[in-house]
């Protein structure tokens, strides 16, 4: 949580002048800090300050003003919106700044109360700690004292925090809180299991590495002709109703990640409270384990205070970078970056900045690029030596799906890809809805090789002859929606047949189907390449004299959606059943139309 244990200072006399919304004015405050917390009116309200006029500091306040009075005490905390980082934060549902939602549940009802204060970490559960390190081992930043199982398999490294080191003087396993200390260091370092970060500063690393490896998502559509690399950064724009939502959580789920940290940033409760509900019921298909295990939620719902939803985002990379640092792979999904773009524009008119496009700040892009800039891949600090990567998925909702808005354009402009979704596609229940026409990834030729050797099969040549069909098969399809389907040639409508079944079972998934939510790499290259060999057989078989309703595409394409739907153990099987049918296409006579 914030640092409410944080000993305050208060100044004199300090109390509110102005209050207008989530946004006051405190004097005089004259020796607080620029973003140093503070604590507002009989009821310890959490704000922080954000722009000073001579002793006056202006405040943004993460929780409801109503009823606050002019004249309000206001009293500093000395510290910036901080983090406590360690173990117990997988599988927590916290708020916007990092409250645990189960306990202010408990303590004051549906409705969090005014001022309601609460440990991110629970400080009464004990955990096993086994150290690492022994007594006069010099160590630096980063270096590994000891791990905590965190939850079943999952070992929760205890680093020495950023810039501490020396001698290890004093080092105790046993059954420890996340704050009694374990161990002190040369430099005066006492060592606890959790650590406090500030929010808006970045952990440092060592050394900041190329995105040269994809991280699979499972989604073929996405691994195939729009990859994600570990440390990437992807936007995923689409109106009300195209299944950003959807599509976050099989990530969650299905992607190669260690941990996942979903950031609900000014969603709606109803469709928050899904989340929350399911989450706990989904499976780890990898562990069996439930997925929670492995995930923090941060949820900031769209009724809560809105300058709450700026840092909501940046709670989630910031424990996403603890987690990088222990050496894991951290997927942050946030859903919607649009929402956290309003609440600073929401701000910025607060505070009577001068509006850029559309009326958002006319810092939009800078702090968008900062946000971005915390993904990466990386090696990290100490000793073992690891590398760690945080990817960042942000949903992006531009007002009826106008790509064209500020939001969308500056994100594009950082961002290392972009998975446009299409309405028009989600009406026709292909999932994923991904407008593969403007859909883009800057990691495809970095990631092609370590796909190639992993799937075994040409990676980026069966990527550029599939979005190559799918291109044909659109203008193909305008000619005949102009012409009818008679007037296309033969060749034209083997085209549009096999482009149908790409689109269908190649690039289309059921959430649904246990088999068919998540393909591994191995499969989806299979997919591809059999749907190219159908092309080629089809037109070779055109080409040596046959016609269009002598090739029996229907059974290729049942082949093909029973290798889709097949379980894992099955693919090589499915995948020679798929084989004989093309082999036979042109042999067959003729089966009626496909």
């Amino acid at each position: 949580m914030t640092s409410a244990t944080t000993t305050t200072t208060a100044t004199p006399g300090a109390v509110l002048t102005r209050v207008t919304g989530t946004l006051a004015e405190a004097r005089p405050l004259r020796d607080a800090g620029l973003y140093e917390l503070v604590r507002v009116g009989a009821h310890g309200l959490l704000g922080e300050i954000i722009r000073f006029t001579g002793d006056a500091a202006v405040l943004q306040i993460y929780e409801d003003t109503t009823g606050l009075a002019l004249g309000a005490p206001v009293v500093a905390t000395g510290a910036p919106l901080t983090v406590a980082l360690g173990p117990g934060l997988l599988g927590a549902i916290l708020d916007g700044v990092g409250r645990p939602l189960r306990e202010l549940a408990a303590a004051s009802g549906d409705f969090v109360a005014p001022g309601a204060a609460a440990p991110t970490l629970d400080p009464a559960r004990r955990w096993r700690f086994e150290p690492r390190a022994a007594v006069g081992d010099q160590v630096a930043a980063g270096d590994l004292l000891g791990v905590v199982e965190e939850q079943p398999g999952f070992e929760h490294r205890v680093l020495v925090p950023p810039g501490a080191g020396g001698e290890v003087v004093e080092l105790r396993g046993g059954d420890v809180t996340v704050d009694e200390p374990v161990g002190r260091l040369g430099d005066g370092t006492v060592v606890r299991l959790a650590q406090r970060w500030p929010l808006r500063q970045p952990r440092p690393v060592a050394e900041r590495l190329p995105a040269d490896r994809p991280l699979v998502t499972g989604q073929r559509v996405f691994d195939l002709l729009f990859p994600l690399a570990e440390g990437g950064t992807i936007a995923v724009p689409g109106g009300f109703g195209t299944g950003k939502t959807v599509i976050e959580h099989g990530l969650a789920r299905h992607a190669a990640a260690d941990v996942v940290v979903f950031v609900g940033c000014g969603e709606r409760g109803n469709e928050m409270a899904e989340v929350v509900q399911e989450f706990p019921r989904l499976v780890d298909p990898r562990s069996g384990r439930p997925v929670m295990e492995r995930t923090v939620l941060i949820v900031n719902t769209s009724n809560m205070p809105v300058v709450a939803r700026e840092a909501s985002v940046y709670l989630g990379v910031s424990i996403a970078e603890y987690y990088r640092d222990m050496g894991y792979r951290v997927a942050v999904m946030v859903d919607s970056l649009s929402r956290w773009a309003e609440a600073l524009r929401d701000i910025a008119a607060r505070l009577q900045e001068m509006p850029g496009e559309e009326g958002y700040p006319t810092h939009l892009a800078s702090r968008l690029g900062q946000l971005y800039e915390r993904a990466g891949r990386a090696r990290v600090h100490g000793t073992p030596a690891r590398t760690g990567a945080v990817s960042l998925v942000c949903a992006v909702s531009p007002p009826g799906g106008d790509f064209a808005e500020p939001v969308t354009q500056a994100s594009l402009r950082v961002a290392g890809g972009l998975w446009a979704l299409d309405p028009a596609l989600a009406q026709k229940r292909q999932f994923p809805a991904v407008d593969w026409a403007t859909s883009y990834s800057l990691y495809v030729d970095a990631t092609a090789s370590w796909l190639t050797e992993r799937a075994g099969v040409p990676w980026a040549e069966l990527r550029a002859r599939v979005l190559g069909l799918l291109q044909r098969d659109a203008e193909l399809r305008e000619i005949a929606g102009l012409l009818g389907h008679e007037a296309l040639q033969d060749r034209d409508r083997a085209t549009i047949e096999v482009a149908r079944m790409v689109r269908e079972h190649l690039l289309g998934q059921s959430a649904f189907d246990p088999n068919d939510a998540s393909s591994s790499v191995e499969k989806t290259g299979c997919m591809a390449q059999l749907a190219v060999a159908t092309l080629d057989a089809a037109e070779a078989a055109l080409d040596a004299g046959a016609t269009i309703d002598e090739l029996e595409l229907v059974a290729v394409r049942r082949a093909f959606a029973a290798l889709r739907t097949g379980p894992g153990d099955e693919l090589p099987a499915r995948a020679a059943a798929v084989e004989a049918a093309i082999a036979a296409l042109h042999r067959r006579p003729a089966g009626g139309a496909p």
